[in-house]
């Protein structure tokens, strides 16, 4: 339906979705002219009616998905070419007051203490400031007191995040009472849900939070929910008119790649084959933890007591600090990718909080990993500590 299929076609513009190689044209599945329009990345564009007609119905589907998986209660989504930080942005961007002479002051996002550096580039990206709330230490979590984060808001803010998935000892915000809290002080909330839609606990923790108080957009990530190519996002609102908003702030004309990516997931997963997988998820990280226990009983560790549905954290208190980072390494050349090593005498980063006490890995089972890869891992990480472990002594 786009123009550049139409052979008759007269093309004298400077984007007609001219290109080099059909090779081109199989990577994009057609869909050269990209979606949305300058002024909105929604909206249809006369050029590419196909294109745009792919994107209303990849954004129905996904609101069906997320919807099926926990949050019956949003009014609207938007898949964009985007990954998590950059959608962020996007959010914001959309969310915000217009800065004119008497609000250019309001340029504050409060932030629970969550160390990945893509939220606060996301954040410095369009403009805005973050204040970080420090993170404090429960048992072996770690958590932002609603308190705190109340405490944070002034004159100058203008939103709050929140967050559900993260590494181990971070556990999730209090999502509802952060919700109240935006009620309260008139300020827009988004909660980054990166790779939280696997999750029923944290879904659930979402959708009471928009019925408590203010949601105003969550963000999750394609590639990490739904097993896509890295690059894309999913947007959700329970409001329409803040979808709008937010995608009229997206400057000209999108690629399409990342949306028709998740379209052909979407439709080739299904609703009952994406739940098949959650609960294939579930028990492996039920299976992880119990094998992660075995090799903490076997070496004088323990498993952190934190509440996470997909990862698991081992404390490495034993190790001398000059064998974390080579265990790491010795990891990696073994072919275990995705694993985290934590040492709270080089940094703090990572852990959300200073003056973690403890060392330890953080290893994930996220949707679509397999008992195999659990298996793999174990073998291979007993391997490595045993050779590490031998210099304890010396």
């Amino acid at each position: 339906m786009d123009t550049d299929k139409d052979l008759d076609a007269a093309r004298v513009g400077e984007r007609e979705a001219r290109i080099s190689t059909p090779l081109l044209n199989l990577y994009s599945a057609g869909f050269c002219h990209g979606i949305g329009r300058s002024g909105e990345i929604s909206a249809p564009q006369p050029k590419a009616p196909g294109g745009s007609i792919m994107h209303e119905l990849t954004n129905k589907l996904a609101k069906y998905a997320m919807s099926k998986f926990g949050l019956p209660n949003i009014k609207d989504a938007l898949v964009v070419p985007m990954a998590t930080g950059m959608s962020l942005s996007l959010c914001l961007a959309g969310l915000r007051p217009e800065w004119k002479n008497d609000t250019l002051h309001k340029r504050k996002v409060v932030v629970p203490r969550l160390d990945h550096t893509s939220i606060i580039k996301g954040i410095k990206y369009m403009g805005a400031e973050p204040k970080i709330i420090e993170g404090e230490i429960y048992g072996d979590a770690v958590r932002v007191p609603i308190e705190k984060i109340s405490a944070g808001i002034d004159k100058d803010t203008f939103s709050i995040l929140s967050f559900t998935s993260f590494f181990p000892p971070r556990e999730a915000d209090n999502i509802k009472e952060i919700a109240k809290l935006a009620q309260e002080k008139d300020i827009a909330h988004i909660v980054v849900n990166a790779y939280g839609v696997q999750s029923e606990e944290w879904m659930k923790m979402i959708r009471s939070a928009i019925d408590a108080g203010r949601v105003d957009a969550i963000i999750q990530s394609t590639d990490k929910n739904f097993l896509t190519p890295v690059g894309g996002s999913i947007i959700c609102t329970p409001d329409k008119d803040t979808m709008e908003k937010i995608s009229r702030t997206y400057a000209g004309r999108a690629n399409a790649s990342p949306i028709f990516q998740f379209l052909i997931s979407i439709l080739s997963l299904g609703i009952k084959g994406y739940q098949t997988l959650i609960e294939e998820q579930k028990e492996n990280r039920k299976y992880l933890e119990v094998e992660l226990n075995k090799i903490a009983d076997k070496i004088g560790e323990k498993i952190l007591n934190v509440f996470n549905p997909v990862a698991v954290a081992l404390t490495l208190d034993n190790l001398k600090s000059r064998n974390l980072s080579s265990l790491g390494g010795a990891l990696y050349t073994l072919r275990v990718t995705g694993p985290r090593i934590y040492d709270p005498t080089k940094k703090s980063f990572g852990m959300c909080c200073n003056h973690y006490p403890h060392a330890y890995i953080v290893m994930n089972s996220a949707i679509g990993a397999t008992k195999r890869d659990i298996d793999l891992t174990i073998i291979r990480f007993q391997k490595s500590y045993d050779q590490f472990s031998k210099s304890l002594n010396q």
